[in-house]
C-alpha cells in the first residue's frame, strides 16, 4: 500500500492531522502528516502578532515575511517530502484547502511521485487557473473566510487572518467559519494554533495541467456538504472542471458531512476513507 501523506491547508499545520493519523495507522497503513511552505516549523509571524500592545493599522499595511513564498517554494518543498517519505516510490497524497493548487503542482510535474491525488475540500484549480480566481466566482460568494482577512495581499503578501484581536464576534465568526462542527473546546484549541499569514503567492501561482502529468494521476475529492468557508458548489465546481479537461479520467467524489475541518469534527470517518483508498 503507498505511503499517505497528509498536508493541512493556510494557517493550519501538520498538528490538525493528529487525530486523523492515530486513525490511519490502526488500518495498517503508512502515514506522515507534513508542514505546507509558510507554515508549522516553516511559518513566519508579523511583529504585530507578537507585540506587547495591539496595533489595527499594523495588522492592515504590515508586510508578510512570507510576502515571498510562491507557488514554486511551496511545491519544491512538497516534492522533497515526498520524495524522503516514499524514497522514490510514489505515496498517496491528500491536500486540505489551499494546499490542493500544491499538489496539483507537484502531480503535474512529478506524477511519478503521486499514486494518487486526494482533495479534501480544497481548491483545485483548472489549467492556467490561480486558486485566488475562484474567490470570484459565484460559487464563492457565500464563503466565511473572505470577511475575516485584513489588509490588501497585493499590499502585505499575505492572506491574513488577526488572530491578536481580543474581538469576541470576530473570534467566533472564525471559530464558525472552520470549525462550525468542532466540539468548542477542540475548536478554541485549534484556534490557538493557528498562524496569521498565508503566502498570498501560493494562491496566485497557476500550473498548465496536461494529459501526461496531473491528468493522469488517479484523483479523488471529498466534498464536505457542511463547508462554509469554501462551499459545497465550489467544491463541485472544481470536478466538473476536471472532469470536463480530462473525461478519460474522471474523479472519484466522496461526500462528507462535516465542515472545513473534517479532521477534527469526523477524524475516524475521514481516516476511513483515506485508509480506502489504499
Amino acid at each position: 500500500m503507498p505511503s499517505l501523506v497528509l498536508v493541512h491547508g493556510f494557517w493550519h499545520g501538520s498538528w490538525c492531522w493528529s487525530q486523523v493519523l492515530a486513525h490511519v495507522v490502526a488500518t495498517g497503513h503508512r502515514a506522515v502528516a507534513v508542514d505546507l511552505a509558510g507554515h508549522g516549523l516553516y511559518a513566519r509571524r508579523p511583529r504585530w502578532f507578537t507585540a506587547r500592545r495591539y496595533d489595527a493599522a499594523a495588522v492592515d499595511t504590515e508586510v508578510s515575511p512570507l510576502a515571498g513564498v510562491s507557488l514554486d517554494d511551496a511545491a519544491a518543498l512538497l516534492t522533497s517530502q515526498l520524495g524522503l517519505v516514499g524514497g522514490g516510490e510514489p505515496v498517496t497524497v491528500v491536500a486540505h484547502s489551499a494546499a490542493g493548487p500544491v499538489l496539483t503542482r507537484v502531480a503535474q510535474r512529478r506524477p511519478d511521485l503521486v499514486a494518487h491525488a486526494v482533495y479534501v475540500s480544497a481548491y483545485m484549480p483548472a489549467s492556467e487557473v490561480p486558486a485566488a480566481a475562484y474567490t470570484r466566482v459565484p460559487e464563492a460568494a457565500d464563503g466565511r473566510v473572505a470577511p475575516l482577512l485584513r489588509g490588501d495581499p497585493a499590499r502585505t503578501g499575505a492572506l491574513r487572518l488577526d488572530l491578536a484581536t481580543d474581538d469576541a464576534d470576530y473570534r467566533k465568526r472564525l471559530r464558525e467559519a472552520f470549525y462550525g462542527d468542532v466540539n468548542p473546546a477542540l475548536a478554541e484549541a485549534a484556534t490557538g494554533l493557528l498562524t496569521p499569514d498565508g503566502p498570498m503567492g501560493v494562491m496566485l501561482g497557476t500550473t498548465t495541467l496536461t494529459r501526461d502529468g496531473w491528468g493522469s494521476v488517479p484523483r479523488t475529492y471529498l466534498v464536505c456538504t457542511g463547508d462554509v468557508a469554501l462551499g459545497p458548489a465550489l467544491q463541485t465546481r472544481f470536478v466538473a472542471e476536471a472532469d470536463a479537461a480530462f473525461p478519460d479520467n474522471p474523479t472519484c467524489t466522496v461526500k462528507l458531512d462535516a465542515s472545513h475541518s473534517p479532521f477534527l469534527s469526523v477524524p475516524e470517518e475521514l481516516a476511513d476513507v483515506l485508509a480506502s483508498l489504499g
